[in-house]
């Protein structure tokens, strides 16, 4: 795993060959959750761009493993450490304060998938794909992805996605609303860069603040959401970054 901090508060986080291909051992997932939850917590970082190498974003657990470890009688102890990583990591990233671009170079499958669905915004080459994978291995979907999907796509088209085992390419996926642009490879990690610098440029209490909110009217009531609203906006009304906002404002009028 490679990681390049960039002047303006961003980084970029490419998953080298291995990780990319079989991201979800619990090594390389270890690994992962480590590198984003360091950059995540880091207060100079604001901004943050994942992508894979080759023909794979992230493609998911180790089938090979999955094998060795059912055949031993451990397949439970992997599948629990694995979503034990997996889960929590995904809660960090929907909810903090750190802009997350996914910058989709290929294949995006099982738990990778939800990796990806999980961004704040998704930028994919015109060569990446989108597929769930659980269905032929016996599986049902994690990774957050029953989720993820709906929220973006509709839950009719997520249970297509799911039960007809689809992949989805870079064109669908946009078409579908999974994804956000779609450009060619050699633009792919300088456009996610620009979309992170543009969207992490925001104060902390604004991004942080907006993303838990848009997470939490999925469930909340109305009312409820409001007295979100309220709790967060008078929070930020007394940071030095509003205090900035509004010299700035008065000045220009």
């Amino acid at each position: 795993m490679n990681v390049e901090r960039l002047p303006g508060g961003v980084a970029v986080v490419t998953l080298l060959a291995e990780s990319a291909q079989n991201a979800f051992s619990i090594k390389s997932i270890k690994q992962i959750s480590e590198t984003l939850y360091s950059l995540i917590d880091d207060d100079e970082i604001s901004a943050y761009v994942l992508t894979g190498s080759g023909k794979f974003f992230c493609a998911g657990a180790d089938i090979n493993e999955f094998r060795s470890c059912y055949d031993d009688g451990t397949i439970a102890d992997l599948v629990s450490g694995l979503t034990d990583i997996l889960h929590p990591l995904l809660v960090k990233i929907r909810q903090s304060d750190t802009v997350y671009v996914a910058a989709i170079n290929g294949a995006a499958a099982g738990g990778g998938l939800g990796l990806a669905l999980s961004a704040d915004y998704r930028v994919a080459s015109s060569g990446a794909k989108l597929a769930a994978a659980f269905f032929p291995l016996g599986l049902s979907p994690d990774g957050g992805t029953t989720w993820l999907l709906p929220r973006l796509v509709g839950e009719q088209r997520s249970r297509r996605f799911f039960f007809e085992n689809e992949t989805w390419s870079s064109i669908d996926a946009l078409e579908h609303g999974a994804i956000d642009e779609v450009t060619n490879p050699e633009n792919l990690v300088d456009r996610a860069i620009d979309v992170a610098k543009e969207w992490g440029k925001w104060a902390r209490a604004s991004r942080g603040g907006t993303k838990q909110l848009l997470e939490s009217q999925s469930y909340n009531i109305f009312s409820v959401q409001l007295k979100e609203e309220q709790e967060r906006i008078v929070a930020a009304s007394q940071t030095e970054e509003f205090s900035q906002g509004v010299n700035e404002f008065l000045q220009k009028k």
